[in-house]
């Protein structure tokens, strides 16, 4: 195989623009994920209740605009959607540690920037995935989305790696200064691409309450979405619930430094990698149904397995349940 044939869509100038800019993207988002929590749990001393609620105002956006979102998103051009979230991200971000320097720094303030990071994000993801059939056609998109997954997935591991030194050495807030710095670049590189679309024909669509409406009752009354939208609820209030009290427990319970917990979180992204990889072969065995009901099921016994870290050595155990839930957790997805 050529090396041209390899790269495939890398190639295109356009789409190499937006697998940086996803990179990019990608790598300050998995940063996020460990160095704002550990701002409430290191710099502010937040209990357990005050980074629950940190983590749900991260979750809050896809709550109250995950509906309109999508409907809006229409209305407007993809990639200016795209620059716009990520610049503002970065900006937002960037109040952090600007704060902590001043000595401003509360965990009120956490919860705003988590918060409009939140929604932010929401309407990045609607754009971003609406915006790469345009970019690279139809008969492109298989191709396009595992290249994409993979950078994805990659970034996910490396993430939480990168960031667990970055906070033991400068400490959680200027941590995240890479972070929005990298949102920042993400949407720079983004304003590159030189592939325009036109400007959306709004006559065309019908008004925005009927598309929200249209939408939930599509899925309401299919059986196989409805069950989907209910397992997926259910299973994020409990894989929440994990992730939160984790960084709490590998702090305060286990007395891991910021590296270790970084060390221990790059093996979600392991096992997200590993289940991308094996997720269509799997699906080909026993079926696209029964695996999403199946990942969801094997993911249960390997927090429960808690009880028998002393045996085993709790870092060890930490690294292989971060592994093997999130392998499992990835067929779901």
């Amino acid at each position: 195989m050529s090396k041209f044939s390899r790269l495939g869509l890398l190639r295109n100038r356009d789409f190499g623009r937006l697998f940086a800019a996803t990179a990019l993207g990608q790598l300050g988002d998995r940063i996020i994920f460990l160095a704002l929590p550990l701002v409430a749990i290191a710099a502010l001393h937040a209990d357990e209740f005050q980074v629950g609620l940190l983590t749900a105002m991260t979750s809050a956006g896809a709550l109250l605009v995950g509906l309109p979102a999508g409907a809006w998103v229409d209305r407007m051009r993809k990639r200016s959607v795209m620059i716009s979230t990520d610049l503002a991200r970065a900006l937002f971000l960037l109040t952090i540690p600007v704060a902590w320097w001043a000595g401003l720094l509360t965990i009120w303030w956490l919860y705003t920037v988590a918060l409009v990071h939140g929604v932010l994000t929401v309407f990045f993801d609607v754009a971003y995935v609406s915006y790469l059939p345009h970019l690279v056609g139809r008969s492109n998109l298989v191709e396009g989305n595992s290249k994409l997954s993979a950078i994805r997935s990659v970034t996910s591991i490396s993430g939480p790696t990168v960031a667990g030194p970055l906070v033991g050495l400068v400490g959680a807030p200027a941590t995240l200064l890479v972070s929005s710095a990298s949102m920042a670049m993400s949407g720079l590189l983004a304003i590159t691409i030189q592939k325009r679309e036109q400007k959306p024909d709004l006559s065309e669509h019908p008004q925005l309450h009927r598309m929200i409406m249209e939408g939930l009752k599509f899925v309401v009354k299919n059986p196989p979405l409805r069950a989907i939208m209910l397992g997926d609820a259910i299973f994020n209030l409990f894989l929440v619930m994990y992730q939160t009290m984790l960084l709490v427990f590998l702090d305060r319970e286990i007395g891991l430094q910021s590296f270790g917990i970084g060390i221990i979180l790059s093996g979600m992204g392991c096992g997200a990698l590993l289940g991308a990889l094996s997720a269509t072969r799997v699906s080909k065995r026993v079926g696209q149904g029964p695996v999403i009901w199946l990942a969801s099921l094997a993911t249960c016994p390997f927090p429960c397995s808690c009880r028998w870290r002393e045996r085993i050595g709790a870092s060890m155990w930490l690294r292989s349940d971060s592994r093997l839930f999130h392998w499992a957790e990835s067929f779901a997805w």
